[in-house]
């Protein structure tokens, strides 16, 4: 994990550690797309996307730019992305979740589906990156119900 986010982030947001992270004390935003969000999510994460990403939703579902906002994709690529454009907007409390949900699942943390229920699943987005998910069940295809 450690080498391949020093290979594609920036560290342009700051990190939290899934050990630090209180995510009752913040604002959980997802920067997956929607099929990795419906899969499984943290527990009252706000999805929110990332090609999707628009700045009006965020500030309809964020209207306070002090409150506390950690962001999250697989594992911290994306989110960073997102966590600079809401730096960009005048967000001052802006963390990025190192390693994502694949490094919260890890270390056992729970994760929920749509319906609220906690899963084992989590999305995988692809067999190159699914290797650092060492918990849980992959899931890379999403059946069409």
């Amino acid at each position: 994990m450690d080498k391949t986010l020093k290979r594609f982030n920036k560290e342009s947001v700051p990190y939290v550690s899934v050990a630090q992270l209180k995510p009752e004390s913040v604002i959980l935003l997802d920067t997956r797309k929607k099929e990795e969000y419906d899969v499984s999510h943290l527990k009252e994460a706000i999805w929110i996307g990332h090609k999707e990403f628009e700045e009006n939703v965020v500030l309809e579902k964020v209207p306070n730019k002090k409150d506390s906002i950690v962001v999250y994709c697989s594992i911290g690529v994306r989110s960073e992305n997102i966590g600079e454009k809401l730096i960009e907007m005048g967000y001052q409390n802006v963390q990025n979740l190192y390693g994502g949900i694949f490094e919260w699942k890890n270390n056992g943390g729970k994760v929920y589906n749509l319906k609220g229920k906690e899963t084992d699943s989590v999305h995988a987005f692809s067999k190159h990156w699914g290797k650092l998910l060492r918990q849980g069940e992959k899931v890379y295809d999403i059946p069409n119900p």
